[in-house]
């Protein structure tokens, strides 16, 4: 699968996931390095604690690096909520969903065997 491939079907993904709940605003911003890419997604809506925390797990399952090859085929098929979101979560380095004023962040960072996560803007963890 082309690069330029995976990109538009992860986008498709997150933002069929965002947009079923029908946001007045979404943002999508995409950084790409060599062996990486973050794409963080942006919306207005309404979300319960409760929400967030099933996203993060659904985002922070088990990784199943297995599974790339089949990601590009799998994506596109109507899964709905978490099980969307778990196909996601078994290709990313890392992911955060946090809060807005008005909404939630989403970022995913997904790369490569020589993925350098010093080139993107993960956070750091806490010692």
């Amino acid at each position: 699968m082309k690069r330029q491939d995976l990109i538009l079907h992860l986008i498709g993904e997150i933002s069929k996931y965002i947009l079923d709940e029908d946001p007045m605003r979404m943002v999508i911003s995409l950084h790409q390095e060599s062996d990486g890419l973050h794409l963080c997604v942006i919306d207005d809506n309404e979300h319960t604690d409760e929400e967030i925390e099933r996203m993060n797990r659904a985002l922070n399952s088990r990784k199943r690096p297995e599974l790339a090859g089949y990601y590009g085929a799998m994506t596109g098929h109507d899964l709905l909520g978490s099980s969307r979101l778990n196909l996601l979560g078994w290709q990313l380095k890392h992911s955060d969903v946090t809060r807005t004023n008005n909404g939630i962040k989403i970022d995913l960072w997904l790369g490569g065997d020589r993925f350098d996560s010093d080139k993107f803007s993960i956070p750091k963890k806490e010692e």
